[in-house]
């Protein structure tokens, strides 16, 4: 640990105290800089009353901020005197799903996987349980819910150098896409992600996917975008032109829902060719 971490000359009012210094000490020792009261009990040795008052004196201080009721996390020393810091975003995500199930989904998990060409302002994150939405110091956090058997083709990412957070796969990360373009900005974004990482995408466990989330838009939205793309999968196509119904679906849901219906694969195509085909030409 950095001798910076206990001695601050430049700025007295964060001088650490030995109890501070203490806890300080062990969380960067176990690669954390987020914390619970829990934690500060278990660390210091404090009772419940005075732990809250104890960390309530370091977010007075500056030493620490509060992202949210129980959740606190260490303000780095070289930032001088600022009081507010947000960390690292996507563990802020984790922490705020409560520990439980979730994964980094969507515009946040196309980020991750280089599937964007725009920086990415909200935080969008998957659970089975119901988790309202939040803005810390500036930060949207969106929470997407799902049914708990929906909770596959996710893997793990270092968010920074000692914290993991768990995320959709390349594969995941395009259903999720496709099931709720809105959350991505919009089909062509998703098409463009997928455009990008295209040599890195298995078009089976691609399908796979789809089949096992069973959404008839999903379904029929992915089988137009391989097609669109001239992707080689006569046999994945047939899988998914199996499961069609008669009742068609919209392409994009972010723009209205007009344009020629498409038999092949039931849908109503609200997006022009041309956007689409630019894609592969930028």
């Amino acid at each position: 640990m950095e001798l910076g971490l206990l001695h601050m000359n430049s700025n007295p009012e964060k001088t650490l105290g030995t109890q501070a210094a203490r806890l300080v000490t062990e969380l960067h020792e176990r690669g954390k800089t987020l914390f619970s009261h829990a934690e500060v009990e278990e660390i210091t040795g404090l009772h419940s009353k005075s732990a809250r008052n104890f960390v309530a004196a370091l977010v007075h201080r500056g030493i620490a901020t509060r992202l949210k009721p129980g959740l606190f996390i260490l303000v780095p020393f070289e930032l001088g005197r600022e009081r507010e810091y947000l960390g690292n975003p996507l563990v802020v995500a984790r922490e705020l799903a409560n520990g439980g199930s979730y994964y980094i989904s969507h515009a946040s998990a196309m980020d991750i996987h280089r599937m964007v060409t725009q920086p990415q302002f909200v935080v969008c994150t998957t659970s089975p349980k119901a988790i309202r939405p939040r803005t810390v110091l500036g930060t949207e956090f969106r929470f997407v819910r799902c049914k708990p058997e929906h909770l596959f083709g996710i893997t793990d990412h270092w968010a920074t150098k000692t914290e993991q957070v768990r995320v959709s796969d390349i594969e995941r990360t395009v259903i999720d896409g496709l099931k709720q373009p809105e959350l991505c900005g919009g089909f062509t974004e998703v098409a463009k992600g997928f455009w990008m990482r295209r040599e890195d995408v298995d078009t089976g466990k691609l399908v796979a996917y789809a089949l096992r989330l069973d959404v008839g838009a999903v379904i029929r939205r992915l089988g137009y975008l391989l097609e669109t793309f001239e992707v080689d999968a006569r046999r994945e196509l047939k899988h998914l032109r199996a499961r069609l119904t008669a009742t068609y679906a919209i392409l994009d849901p972010l723009l209205p829902a007009e344009g020629k219906l498409m038999a092949r694969w039931r849908l109503r195509l609200n997006v022009a060719r041309d956007e689409i085909d630019a894609v592969v030409r930028t």
